[in-house]
């Protein structure tokens, strides 16, 4: 079955766009909006939703204008990614048991 979660096209981009990165890396929030193209209140939302799902981490350091927020897929995200792919894959050869 295919990860709901994941599934939505913004929250796809964004599992996607994490998923290039090293085990362990993370993008900043301001470049994962740009790359996303998504607005910062969207994001948030989204991000929102993965991270109550555990696919994500978020860490925020600083504060006021110094502060940073960073992203990273955890290793169940990695995971849900991995089989998410794999049932895509599965449904787009036509394998439909």
């Amino acid at each position: 079955m295919i990860d709901p979660v994941i599934h939505a096209p913004a929250r796809l981009a964004i599992v996607t766009t994490l998923a290039t990165l090293a085990k362990g890396d993370a993008l900043r929030f301001p470049a994962l909006q740009s790359i996303t193209e998504l607005t910062a209140g969207n994001l948030t939302t989204h991000v929102r939703k993965l991270e109550d799902a555990g696919y994500v981490v978020v860490r925020t350091s600083g504060r006021g204008r110094a502060s940073s927020t960073t992203i990273a897929l955890t290793p169940s995200g990695r995971s849900a990614f991995a089989a998410y792919r794999a049932e895509l894959l599965r449904l787009l050869e036509g394998d439909l048991s």
